[in-house]
């Protein structure tokens, strides 16, 4: 592999991390803010927690207009500075009001990372290393989940405010990436989009200094000849994959996944474990989540996306249900810990190693960044509501019935790789476009 497209990559997926650590580090600090602010489990839960949420869906709405605008690259830069303003806005923050709206900010920047930072790996991947290497956003995504897990731990407990250091710490990684954004290359494929031809043709050669850069251009050339100017997604032509981005992203939440990672720490005292206890087995958590994903990671370009949604929907449909077991039968003690490590593990060996890869697949290179926006939309406002009931309907109807809910889901989910999923890997993204537009 070139290892400068491998450093690119890298980088670009730092975002990743950013994502991660900022997603899940409230979990070790929204029970304190609750008690500090004395606010109702709603107002926590739809503000405090969900304010982040819904800045994330924004990012994912409105992403795709700066991705196809200025350059996935140009995106990525400003991504990284949105982390840095929400981190040092939260840990200053007095007040639940000025907490949320800096934590909306940077929800901007992961619902936008979530368009930018796929969509430019996979366009300076080879087919061949594309699964890989998209994979390095998710496998940064549950670095930053670990590490998040692990600050918090570290942090607990070393004062009155150690929540503000929980939250504010996010800036120094965030700046650092900013920094680094700045040595990538434009996306070739989105400057021949622009017809940028001469510009593309440097940055091909630099990936791939062996091939001739006028073969893909020319394949680019003649998939924009087929197009009629402003297309948009929701035409006839491109259904099959805007079903297919909206399956895959609404299966990824209604599994309970951003449900389990935003309250690990309470879901295991509820279960009977003390409160140290249950941040510590939050660590494991990431560490599962870590270790499947670069698995996950290994296999896509081996087993392929298909066979990975396989693996993990099954593993989904039997942690979930022993998780529900667990908490109507009063399965107290260890027992928890290890139904909620067999569910991340399920997770990140399919959804989670595969949604993020799958979705900048399967659109064409001029709509590729209003497709991720879409499917990621649909991702991230389901991630904003299931979360943010998550503490009403554990008072009103139980953990064990909430996550049976999330286990039935997870049967259709099964169905829809089954049925409808078409296989993606080893073929080149001009490829694929034939394989979408023919079903």
């Amino acid at each position: 592999m070139n290892k400068k497209i491998l450093i690119w990559s890298i980088i670009a997926a730092l975002a990743g991390f950013l994502f991660g650590f900022d997603t899940v580090v409230i979990s070790g600090a929204e029970k304190k803010l609750q008690l500090l602010w004395n606010t109702s489990d709603i107002f926590h839960g739809t503000v405090v927690i969900g304010m982040a949420l819904w800045g994330t869906v924004a990012g994912a709405i409105l992403g795709g207009i700066p991705t196809n605008r200025l350059g996935r690259r140009n995106t990525l830069i400003w991504i990284g500075v949105l982390y840095t303003i929400s981190a040092i806005g939260s840990g200053l923050a007095n007040d639940p009001i000025t907490f949320a709206i800096f934590r909306f900010i940077g929800g901007l920047g992961v619902g936008a990372s979530t368009i930018a930072a796929p969509a430019y790996i996979s366009e300076i991947a080879p087919a061949k290393d594309r699964g890989k290497l998209v994979g390095l956003y998710q496998f940064n995504i549950v670095f930053g989940i670990l590490v998040a897990f692990g600050s918090n731990y570290l942090l607990s407990g070393i004062g009155d405010n150690d929540w503000r250091w929980m939250v504010g710490i996010e800036a120094i990684p965030a700046a650092i990436y900013t920094l680094l954004t700045y040595i990538l290359p434009k996306s070739p494929r989105w400057l021949l989009t622009k017809f940028r031809t001469e510009e593309a043709k440097i940055v091909l050669q630099t990936i791939n200094p062996d091939v001739n850069p006028e073969d893909l251009i020319s394949e680019i050339k003649e998939e924009m000849d087929s197009t009629v100017p402003n297309e948009n997604i929701f035409l006839k032509k491109y259904r099959f994959p805007v079903v297919l981005a909206f399956l895959i992203s609404f299966f990824n939440q209604l599994s309970g996944i951003n449900a389990l990672l935003y309250y690990a720490p309470r879901i295991l005292t509820e279960a009977g474990l003390a409160e140290s206890s249950a941040l510590l087995s939050s660590i494991g958590v990431g560490v599962t989540n870590m270790i499947f994903t670069l698995l996950g990671i290994y296999l896509i370009d081996k087993l392929g996306r298909k066979q990975l949604m396989y693996i993990g929907s099954i593993g989904y449909i039997i942690s979930l249900s022993l998780i529900s077991c667990a908490f109507i039968f009063n399965w107290e003690g260890s027992y928890m810990p290890l139904f909620l490590f067999a569910f991340i593990a399920a997770h990140a060996i399919g959804q989670g190693a595969v949604i993020w890869v799958f979705i900048s697949e399967i659109f064409p290179n001029h709509l590729r960044g209003f497709g991720q926006s879409f499917g990621c939309s649909v991702h991230w406002v389901l991630a904003a509501v299931v979360p943010s009931l998550v503490p009403v309907l554990f008072t009103m109807i139980g953990a064990g019935a909430v996550f049976a809910f999330f286990a039935f889901m997870m049967v259709f989910q099964l169905l829809f790789v089954v049925f409808m999923m078409p296989e993606t890997k080893g073929k080149t993204l001009e490829e694929l476009q034939e394989v979408m537009l023919n079903k």
